[in-house]
């Protein structure tokens, strides 16, 4: 795939392929509980990428849950080592939340957007320049 930009889990038996990948050029933090409880941080680092530009192979495992606003979200993580690959909305439309810690590509890349920052833990400030959203 051309631009395409390729990661891996913890393990390295799940890849993740984004055609066109290295279009994005921020990412997306957010702080919802459900993200804190996935990444084991305080917050998840995050790409929404179109699913149909979206490659995931290996062994997964799916996890899903019916969130506040009512919608279910998916979570796909690695079925060996368990680190968290993307996750799945009908809020998401035809986007999936793609986990950019499993990345080298987004070591440089900025923060440019916060979700749930009423969930934000007070020991870390706004990312700054990023668009603060108190829900998504």
């Amino acid at each position: 795939m051309p631009n395409a930009i390729q990661g891996q889990c913890l393990c390295g038996q799940t890849t993740i392929t984004i055609e066109n990948g290295d279009s994005f050029k921020d990412q997306i933090v957010c702080h919802c509980l459900d993200c804190k409880q996935t990444s084991g941080s305080a917050f998840s680092t995050n790409v929404l990428a179109p699913v149909k530009d979206t490659k995931i192979e290996g062994p997964v495992k799916e996890y899903s849950v019916k969130v506040l606003s009512g919608n279910t979200v998916t979570r796909v993580f690695c079925g060996n080592c368990g680190s968290a690959i993307s996750h799945r909305s009908a809020a998401f439309g035809e986007g999936a939340a793609i986990q950019t810690g499993n990345f080298k590509h987004f070591a440089d890349k900025p923060v440019g957007l916060e979700f749930f920052t009423k969930d934000r833990w007070t020991a870390f400030p706004p990312f700054e320049g990023a668009t603060q959203m108190n829900t998504q």
